[in-house]
């Protein structure tokens, strides 16, 4: 049964206040409608898009949190942190990211996004990665949305703390890395 247009718009509003990192895409699939409908409706309702959503979660909440770099030198968008402990972040593909011949993306760029959560994460002034061990499980392709969750285990026999980070795209390993992490308050013996 084909929804009016009011009623669309109602429970199009309600869905991305419960879940704002919700793609056109995805949102064409649920109400069963072109993504420019979509759009259009977003645009009727003052919603911005996917990317401005995203910024405006990640500025409101996370700004004054990071200390290690400035939140807009974090690759990927932070949708959650709590320093010390967890962060996740997630970064879509798109074609700048990606080889021309064969769409696939840029090993580095899947690096940078786990590797800046893994400084992100930590609550100092200064972090740096000191080692890291990486396995890429298998190539992310334009059009895929990388999902990186940063995980603070720990320190090692050094006092550098060891941040383990996975990436999945639809809930598919696709890279994990283990970050060993140098910070100023090794130096000062703190932490």
């Amino acid at each position: 049964m084909k929804r009016s247009k009011v009623e669309r718009q109602s429970m199009l509003k309600e869905k991305i206040e419960l879940t704002p990192f919700v793609t056109d895409e995805q949102l064409a699939k649920e109400f069963h409608v072109s993504i420019q409908t979509i759009r259009l409706d977003r645009m009727e309702l003052a919603i911005p898009e996917l990317r401005e959503r995203i910024k405006h979660v990640a500025t409101n909440q996370w700004n004054e949190t990071v200390k290690a770099l400035p939140l807009e030198e974090v690759i990927g968008e932070v949708i959650d942190l709590e320093l010390d402990e967890r962060a996740i972040s997630i970064m879509d593909i798109t074609p700048d990211l990606v080889f021309s011949r064969n769409k696939i993306a840029r090993g580095h760029h899947i690096f940078a996004q786990a590797n800046s959560l893994a400084v992100a994460v930590i609550n100092d002034e200064l972090a740096l990665t000191a080692k890291s061990n990486l396995k890429f499980t298998r190539q992310v392709n334009e059009g895929e949305r990388v999902i990186a969750k940063a995980i603070v285990k720990g320190k090692d026999n050094r006092d550098r703390t060891i941040v383990e980070v996975s990436s999945y795209v639809e809930n598919e390993l696709v890279f994990t890395g283990e970050f060993f992490m140098f910070h100023s308050s090794n130096e000062k013996g703190e932490n």
